[in-house]
């Protein structure tokens, strides 16, 4: 099937490049526009019972005030806050009042209860209509709250600023913007001179970032469509792991090509059949790998997390466009571009390099399996026992932005002036239900005592908000600590036991809340864990088994891309817990580990298993298919391995917590990936099994026909 696409591109390699881009074109043209949601429970289902409350909390309190923005007031010397300083401070308030800025309903002036109570802060509550969170205006009305409040306080002793969601949603877009740039400017420098450097030419080290604008304009239309009809959350993390998905596997597939391509010249084809033939060979690697990753992409559908149920579509979209345009595009792009013009301005592309590198290294494999296996096994049990340490943190707003952005400065300041919960408090809802009548008010005192006893819980506001049908009180609680930290998700657990515990007959009592909803959050990654992993590894075991023909090899593969997930996560525990400070890892760090380090790092054990295979078909005994496999493919494994590692870790650039979390993981997880289990695990544990890895296909019988896997791969030697 692959020959005969390798021949038709070449034959209409002209329409085929118009034809995509025209595809992209169009796509980008009339994509619908999309927006990220940074409030965290938009990606709960609403059975949770902090979407409950929330619902709840609309449905019998429309009108409560809810603030958007906390603006806070200090001394520029650090004083306590003077009758002067209170004076100016109404002053703002009432500038910006009369400014009537666009969705801004209510500005709250400081009170002595949102004083802090050392006198140095002062909190002026905002309230913005929430109906346009998921609008550009949300947050423009933030920064015009800034601007306009600073300019206001020009002149006097305070110094403004802006916090809260809305002021968090305009840094987050701000800094989202950067690190998009960040990671698109170092990835693409990556790529060039990498890939420049490994083929001795300059045209040829920009193709596949050339090649990767069309897949990225039409995935990304492709996308906005599917969310737009299946009415599916936009994480602001999307975009930049979409840019390094594409650029990063782009690469892979495009290096997985052009060593074939430049063999298949060396043998003595012509441009176009080279490139055909290449097409043929490699294509089934291509198509395999690809599929790999799809389908540990998708199958977060299945997850009850939004931002991943909107992720998964979005990143498989990604590489399925991506495959497709290195089966298509790219060999149609060598077919019409002369070779020397590819490689130029080297002029050994033609020689068999006489390196020995990947010789001594598979020489190794083949002699000593067993001590290569322990060895490179023991590495990774080792480091997965260090991930026994792994503790989450669902601080999203502090992991993605940068410490100095001024709603982080501001959330920190809260954190000192007043308890780390005031800012942000959580409401327990005691409800009769609907058509179940009014609340005995006489039980609310007693109900709101109990809420102050749990452990966590700083106090609970005196009086109840009864809502107008007398069905529902509001208990405004404050616990000590800030609202994302895991003390507080703690307290909010006991806080739930106690309020359904003490809910008076024929009532019920629901959580909102913050921390409410990272507690839910925590509940639903449990679910994901138990059904989005194995769902994921079943189905790249039968890819495996498909394209392998075996039961057996698919097996061990799994297994070893299972220690590669653990020992990835160990890594990153010891670098960011045990040696660096963090107080936790990102809490869908395991999730994004496991995905990526699964998926491509089984499109490595493919590469080399593939190679191992075709040996032993021709003939090898086990150790002697092992060697010949590291040896020819070990070139292409390390080569796009070193590319997606130093892709990923360019998200260590991005200035914030989470990217730096996320790029140290992936990038270490594609280095053990590629260099320990596709270099040395996996070739070793088949040398070992001999010819029951290929049980019952016959995948270790000699077969010399057209049907073959496949010439070698063009380096017979160590060097690039």
């Amino acid at each position: 099937m692959f020959h005969r696409l390798g021949h038709f591109v070449v034959k209409r390699a002209w329409w085929v490049i118009i034809a995509w881009v025209i595809a992209s074109i169009g796509l980008a043209a009339f994509a619908p526009k999309m927006s990220a949601s940074t409030d965290e429970s938009e990606f709960l289902p609403k059975h949770y019972e902090s979407i409950r409350a929330s619902v709840l909390q609309e449905e019998k309190f429309p009108a409560e005030f809810s603030p958007a923005a906390i603006l806070l007031f200090e001394r520029t010397d650090g004083g306590a806050l003077t009758d002067t300083d209170k004076a100016d401070m109404a002053k703002v308030v009432k500038g910006l009042t009369d400014e009537h800025i666009p969705l801004v309903e209510q500005v709250i002036p400081p009170s002595p209860q949102s004083t802090s109570k050392d006198g140095h802060y002062a909190m002026s509550m905002v309230s913005i209509d929430k109906t346009k969170m998921q609008t550009d205006e949300y947050s423009d009305a933030a920064k015009k709250l800034r601007d306009d409040g600073k300019k206001l306080a020009e002149g006097t002793a305070l110094k403004y600023q802006v916090g809260g969601q809305a002021a968090m949603a305009l840094d987050q877009k701000e800094s989202s913007s950067a690190t998009d740039a960040i990671t698109m400017v170092a990835t693409v420098v990556l790529i060039v001179v990498i890939v420049g450097v490994i083929f001795r030419g300059i045209l040829v080290g920009w193709l596949p970032v050339l090649l990767s604008l069309f897949p990225m304009i039409a995935a990304s239309g492709l996308i906005a469509f599917v969310t737009k009809l299946f009415d599916l959350k936009s994480s602001p993390i999307a975009s930049a792991i979409q840019i390094v998905v594409i650029l990063g596997v782009g690469t892979d597939y495009f290096l997985f090509l052009m060593f074939r391509y430049r063999e298949r010249l060396r043998a003595g084809d012509d441009r176009k059949s080279a490139v055909a033939n290449g097409v043929g060979r490699v294509g089934e690697a291509i198509a395999s790998a690809a599929g790999a990753v799809t389908v540990a992409f998708a199958v977060l559908l299945l997850s009850e997390l939004g931002m991943f149920t909107a992720l998964g579509p979005a990143l498989a979209i990604s590489v399925i466009v991506t495959a497709l345009a290195s089966l298509t595009l790219t060999p149609a792009l060598l077919a019409v571009i002369p070779a020397k013009a590819t490689f130029w301005p080297g002029r050994k592309w033609m020689e068999e390099p006489k390196g020995a590198r990947f010789h001594k290294l598979g020489n190794a494999v083949g002699r000593r399996p067993g001590l290569i296996a322990v060895v490179s096994g023991g590495l990774l049990v080792i480091l997965s026992l260090a991930g026994l340490g792994y503790q989450g943190t669902f601080d999203m707003a502090k992991s993605m932005m940068p410490k100095d952005k001024e709603s982080m400065v501001v959330m920190d300041s809260l954190s000192k002036g007043f308890s780390a919960g005031a800012a942000d408090p959580t409401h327990v809802f005691l409800t009769t239900g609907s058509g179940g009548g009014k609340l005995d008010t006489g039980a609310l005192e007693g109900f709101g005592a109990k809420l102050g006893q749990v452990p966590g819980v700083a106090g609970v506001a005196p009086g109840q908000k009864i809502s107008e049908d007398g069905s529902t009180a509001d208990f405004t609680v404050t616990l000590k600590d800030a609202a994302a930290s895991n003390a507080a998700i703690d307290a909010v657990t006991d806080l739930r036991s106690a309020a359904h515990s003490a809910a008076p007959s024929g009532t019920e009592a629901v959580v909102g809340g913050t921390s409410s909803v990272y507690k839910d959050i925590n509940l639903a990654m449990t679910h994901d864990y138990k059904l989005v992993f194995p769902v994921a590894g079943l189905l790249i075991l039968l890819i495996l088994g498909l394209q392998l023909r075996s039961v057996v090899a698919p097996w061990y593969l799994m297994a070893s891309v299972g220690l590669g997930f653990a020992a990835t996560l160990g890594a990153t525990t010891v670098a960011f817990l045990k040696i660096g400070t963090e107080p936790g890892l990102m809490f869908m760090l395991p999730i994004f580990i496991y995905l990526f380090v699964v998926a491509i790092g089984t499109d490595y054990n493919i590469l080399i298993i593939a190679r191992l295979r075709e040996e032993a078909r021709e003939g090898r005994n086990p150790r002697e298919a092992a060697r010949e496999a590291v040896r020819h493919a070990g070139p292409t494994v390390a080569a796009a391995g070193f590319i997606l590692a130093a892709s990923f870790a360019t998200f260590m650039l991005a200035g914030n917590i989470l990217f730096a979390e996320l790029g140290f993981a992936l990038a270490i997880g594609i280095v053990l990936a590629a260099f320990v289990m596709a270099m040395f695990f996996t070739p070793a544990i088949t040398a070992l099994l001999g010819k029951k890895a290929w049980w019952p296909g016959h995948g270790a019988m000699p077969d010399h026909g057209p049907e073959a896997i496949g010439e070698r791969e063009p380096e017979p030697a160590g060097r690039l």
